[in-house]
């Protein structure tokens, strides 16, 4: 390493200086640092009266069935990728025999093409 490239590395850099633990925190100036004075609690929210429902019917039969039609499609949705999932596995298993250099890895029904 030159001399020169030394030199400027070191005119690049700054020493940052660390307080010893146990001492009080000081500012940018060098003056001892507060923590800001706790400020009154304010109210969160200022009701829930306009979230409530009200007096409005509730329909039940209506909210059922919205219900059960969550259901359906969940349930669909869990099939689909039950169903998915086991495709995918044949097909890695098919690829895995494919590719290690066996034959008759998918085998063919016969009985579907003759008539």
């Amino acid at each position: 390493m030159t001399a020169e490239r030394s030199k400027a590395t070191e005119e690049e850099h700054q020493v940052v200086p660390f307080r010893p633990r146990g001492a009080a925190p000081t500012g940018p100036l060098g003056r001892r640092w507060s923590p800001p004075a706790p400020q009154p609690p304010t109210q969160p929210v200022e009701g829930l009266a306009k979230y409530e429902g009200g007096d409005a019917d509730d329909d039940y039969r209506h909210r059922m069935l919205v219900n059960l039609a969550a259901l359906a499609v969940t349930i669909m949705l869990a099939i689909a990728g039950g169903w998915l999932a086991i495709k995918i596995a044949e097909m890695r298993k098919n690829q895995d025999c494919v590719l290690s250099g066996r034959r008759n890895c998918a085998p063919v029904d016969v009985k579907a093409f003759e008539r």
